[in-house]
């Protein structure tokens, strides 16, 4: 990339569309490997991804790669991770139940600020 790139990436969908939950990953560590800055917020279903156990047993592809390791790749290579505060409590979790990947629990102004900022924000 010419210039660093910032791609925010917001995950709704979660273990019940297991088709979709790679690719968010993927995008957000190719981002990442070419010298941008790339954050994944996670809402709605989506924090199920982040919750403990739920990755550690997710496939989008029988027979393929776990979520989870999607998302530690995607962590080793620079992404940050972030949970959305009201879809935490649309499912009755906290921040205890969030897997040691995630960076923190934001709300609806950050969310806002961030995909203002961001030179490409990819919807999942």
């Amino acid at each position: 990339m010419a210039e660093e790139t910032t791609a925010l990436v917001f995950v709704t969908q979660g273990p019940d569309a297991p088709q979709r939950c790679a690719t968010p990953f993927y995008m957000a560590s190719i981002t990442a490997a070419m010298d941008g800055e790339a954050r994944i917020v996670f809402q709605i279903d989506g924090v199920l991804l982040m919750k403990k156990g739920v990755a550690e047993n997710l496939r989008a592809l029988e027979g393929g790669k776990l979520i989870i390791d999607f998302i530690r790749e995607a962590k080793e290579a620079g992404v940050e991770f972030y949970c959305c505060s009201a879809a935490l409590q649309l499912h009755q979790m906290a921040e205890a139940d969030l897997i040691e990947e995630c960076d923190g629990v934001v709300g609806a102004a950050w969310m806002i600020d961030q995909a203002a900022e961001a030179d490409v924000v990819l919807t999942y």
